[in-house]
């Protein structure tokens, strides 16, 4: 197929997971992006009851329902699939796609254990498609305008950083307090994905983790929480540099930055949340003053992996969100859940290397180096 032809030919979308993250969220932003990115639409969409999805099926003119996601995959009429159901089905569902040769963009995190992640970043090396893994954070041109600050010195050497998600949580789903949800898999691991992407692999895990509120009210009746809703994570990327991530279902409004970082000649704040940036502040000692930048594109999207996803397939160009990345990440919430129960610190044992952030959003620009990634 020529360059021409890959660059312009429809892609045909499978959703497998057919709640509030796809009627709200991906569903309008695949509109947009079918406007921008070239031809682009949902053939398939899989759910567990066709009864209960079929208003969304209607509101978006899907016309192929399946309440067996092999069946999505493994059709003839899908090229992406997106993986939007509750995390403990993230992985079975990514390694069925990653074997029909498809591409996957999977939501956080990419599966619950260590063993399934493994599995699937050894598929991605052989498959024919590409894994693409929320979060997206990194690709932000807030977050790579920090990168790169940091990159250059701006602010001196990192030494201390923090950040910060949470909200009240989830009163929708009872599977966010069940044994494969949690504050961790949900809201920390934004924030982690942001560290690690601006400082590089941690070295060592310490967390305090706990149920604060045992009981939460979901879809009208009580239910027992049997996961963390409130934690407390401390990483360390070596040479004493520390870094901490405060995350729970148990904040109810906040006003300070969701990443802050320290270095010996300055401090840089990215304002707002990491997946929906507002600009960023930077004070350097040699000004004497704090300088505020508005945010620079106020229209991204955290759903923004699905047009990066686009442009390196038409592109034929590697990922910069890998999945090296996410297994990083996944290890350190596991070791969190460890270390919070054990009360001892986790050593993290996988590692990866920081691609250029540089953003390639238009069609022909070349591709980036993938990042490594080594476990001993």
């Amino acid at each position: 197929m020529t360059e021409a032809c890959e660059s312009t030919k429809p892609l045909r979308v499978g959703v497998v997971g057919c709640g509030n993250v796809m009627d709200g969220a991906y569903m309008p932003y695949i509109q947009r992006l079918a406007l921008t990115d070239g031809p682009l639409e949902v053939t398939w969409a899989c759910d567990t009851s066709f009864e209960k999805v079929r208003p969304i099926l209607a509101k978006w003119h899907i016309k192929k329902f399946t309440p067996d996601y092999r069946e999505l995959c493994e059709s003839e009429d899908v090229d992406i699939v997106l993986v939007l159901t509750a995390m403990e089905c993230h992985a079975a569902i990514t390694r069925c796609a990653l074997q029909a040769g498809k591409h996957v963009l999977v939501e956080k995190p990419l599966a619950t254990n260590l063993d399934e992640a493994a599995e699937l970043l050894d598929l991605a090396h052989t498959s024919r498609g590409h894994l693409l893994c929320a979060p997206f954070v990194i690709l932000s041109p807030t977050f790579q305008t920090l990168w790169a600050r940091v990159l250059a010195g701006d602010i001196g050497r990192v030494l201390s950083a923090r950040a910060l998600y949470g909200w009240s949580g989830p009163d929708w789903s009872t599977w966010f307090y069940s044994s494969a949800g949690g504050c961790l898999f949900d809201l920390a691991v934004y924030n982690l994905t942001s560290l690690t992407g601006l400082l590089g692999p941690a070295q060592r895990v310490t967390a305090l983790t706990g149920v604060a509120i045992p009981e939460r009210a979901v879809n009208g009746r009580l239910v027992r929480v049997e996961v963390e809703d409130n934690v407390q994570v401390l990483l360390d990327f070596g040479g004493s540099l520390f870094g901490v991530v405060t995350a729970g279902f148990t904040i109810q409004k906040y006003r300070t930055p969701a990443i802050e970082l320290y270095g010996s000649e300055g401090t840089l704040q990215m304002l707002g949340d990491d997946w929906a940036p507002q600009g960023y502040e930077l004070w350097k000692n040699d000004v004497g003053a704090w300088q505020v930048f508005y945010e620079t594109d106020p229209h991204w999207q955290w759903m923004d992996g699905l047009h990066h996803l686009i442009q390196c397939i038409r592109n034929r160009a590697r990922l910069r969100v890998t999945p090296e990345h996410a297994f990083h990440v996944l290890e350190i919430m596991l070791a969190a859940r460890t270390s919070g129960r054990e009360g001892r610190v986790q050593e993290i044992r996988s590692r990866f290397t920081l691609s250029e952030l540089s953003a390639c959003r238009t069609a022909g620009e070349a591709p980036h180096r993938i990042h490594d990634w080594t476990r001993s």
